[in-house]
This record gives structure tokens, C-alpha cells and sequence, in this order.
């Protein structure tokens, strides 16, 4: 579990100190050999059913991490965090653990719902993964965040554009995908706070707010 910067005696405000933390964060090699290993692990894959590389969600992921104040090894775990349930499973994890560290697999196992292919059911996958959440380090929690949080931008922004036929993309279909991501956001909200989390439950209630008035394909974003 990540520690909080020991304040006391300082005169400086925990406000303050995230942002401090948030403009001394580093990256070096670690972070580059991550992003190129990530890239390798996804180069044939695309975003569901749609021709966005993959790596773009494990972008995005790793900017939300470090906008939100975190340090090298969570943006290096966001990078990879679907690597090993998409790209190999348990050797791989064991790989991660190898070239980028004990803290860094950790994150990853964290963020990981199947070890193999095909994967489980849908909805027992979910339902472990919620369990698994409930109990997990701060670390997990803010990268789950992060990938969760761009999950539903991305869906409520295809959502607006193409209508109900979004949700053909996923094996929850519209009623359990909602379920899932409210779930999570539930969990979420019952640890430690974070600006992740927060967003995480504007989006999530705008994407209900949306799909419940049934706004047509061709809504205009303004």
C-alpha cells in the first residue's frame, strides 16, 4: 500500500503537498521500457470492436494516474494493467514482476480479472473482481480508477454518437455494463478519496442519465 508524505512540522497543507507531488513526479527508462513492452503485448490488438489501437486506452490510463499525482511505478502498472489478462496470463505477470518490480506486479495482479483464454463467464468475472477491489491497496484502487474512468468517457462519448448500438461492443450489454461500472464506483467510493473516483461518479451518473432519456445516435455534443 502506497504511504501519504509525513506533513507534520512542515507548515505545508496536504492540498499543497499533492501538488508538489503531482510536479516532482519522474519518469525515466523504466517508464520508457514499460511503454515500449505495453506496445509490443498490444500491437495487434484494437479497442472493442472498433480500429482503435489498444495502446491508446493504456495512454490514456497512465496520463489519468499521473494528472491524479501518481508516482513512476503506478503509471508504469497503468501502462500494463491489461496486459497480462489480454496478452498471457500468469508468466507474464511473473515477467512483469522480473523487469519492473514486486510493487509494480502487484498493481497489475490488482487490475487483472482473468488469467486465461478463453475467459470466465462474464458475470462471475465481475463479480470476483468486485470482491478482489474490495479489499485492495490504494495503489490498485487509483489505477482500477483510472482505467475504469476512461472506460466510461470513452463509452459515453460513442454513446452520443452511435445510441444503443454501443452496447452490442460488450457482453454485459447495456443493463449489466451499467451495473458494473455503478458497482465499481460504489467500492471505490468506500476507500480512500480520490479526484479519480470523483469523476469517475459524474461520468458514471451522466452516462445512467443519458442512456435513461435514450438520446439518439445523432445527438449534438453542445
Amino acid at each position: 500500500m502506497s504511504e501519504s508524505p509525513h506533513l507534520g512540522g512542515t507548515g505545508v497543507s496536504p492540498a499543497r503537498a499533492g501538488e508538489d507531488a503531482r510536479r516532482s513526479a519522474k519518469l525515466g527508462p523504466r517508464f520508457d521500457e514499460a511503454f515500449r513492452y505495453a506496445a509490443e503485448k498490444h500491437a495487434a490488438q484494437t479497442r472493442k470492436k472498433t480500429d482503435v489501437p489498444y495502446i491508446s486506452h493504456l495512454m490514456s490510463v497512465a496520463a489519468l494516474v499521473l494528472e491524479a499525482g501518481g508516482d513512476e511505478d503506478q503509471a508504469i502498472a497503468a501502462l500494463l494493467h491489461d496486459v497480462v489478462e489480454d496478452c498471457g496470463g500468469k508468466p507474464v505477470l511473473e515477467e512483469i514482476c522480473q523487469r519492473f518490480g514486486k510493487r509494480v506486479a502487484n498493481i497489475v495482479e490488482g487490475c487483472t480479472d482473468a488469467y486465461t483464454i478463453p475467459k470466465p463467464p462474464w458475470k462471475q468475472r465481475k463479480l470476483d473482481y468486485l470482491k478482489v477491489l474490495r479489499s485492495a491497496d490504494d495503489d490498485i484502487r487509483l489505477v482500477s480508477a483510472a482505467d475504469k474512468l476512461h472506460n466510461v468517457r470513452t463509452i459515453l462519448a460513442d454513446y452520443r454518437h452511435e445510441g444503443d448500438r454501443v452496447w452490442e461492443r460488450f457482453s454485459g450489454r447495456k443493463d449489466g455494463t451499467l451495473w458494473y461500472y455503478r458497482a465499481v464506483l460504489d467500492v471505490l467510493r468506500h476507500g480512500q478519496s480520490n479526484r479519480l473516483v470523483d469523476e469517475l461518479q459524474r461520468v458514471v451518473t451522466e452516462l445512467e442519465t443519458l442512456t435513461s432519456k435514450g438520446v439518439p445516435h445523432s445527438a449534438s455534443l453542445s
